[in-house]
């Protein structure tokens, strides 16, 4: 069972740098930094915001709209968070 967990905890922290990844990149598009023509850059963003849309779209719903700034990754960022310490302080010392 802990290695269940252990594999959960791992999952939520590739997520974690996934969703950061997805949050450069969009930076980097903003300012022109990057260009979307590039295949391999379009390739990669269209897998990072396939892995990451699914979750940030319900988030965004719910929270409100504060204009051109997107707060559903810091949101993401703390479940996140949330679930970890759940896992690590009490799932995973009650697990023989």
């Amino acid at each position: 069972m802990r290695a269940i967990l252990d594999i959960v905890l791992i999952l939520l922290d590739l997520y974690w740098w996934v969703a950061i990844i997805m949050i450069v990149m969009s930076w980097l598009f903003t300012f022109n930094i990057i260009n979307a023509g590039n295949k391999i850059v379009d390739m990669i963003w269209r897998v990072v915001n396939a892995l990451t849309e699914p979750v940030l779209a319900p988030i965004r719903r719910i929270l409100p709209n504060m204009g051109g700034i997107d707060l559903s990754p810091i949101a993401l960022f703390l479940g996140i968070i949330f679930i970890k310490s759940i896992i690590v302080y009490y799932i995973y010392p009650n697990v023989f």
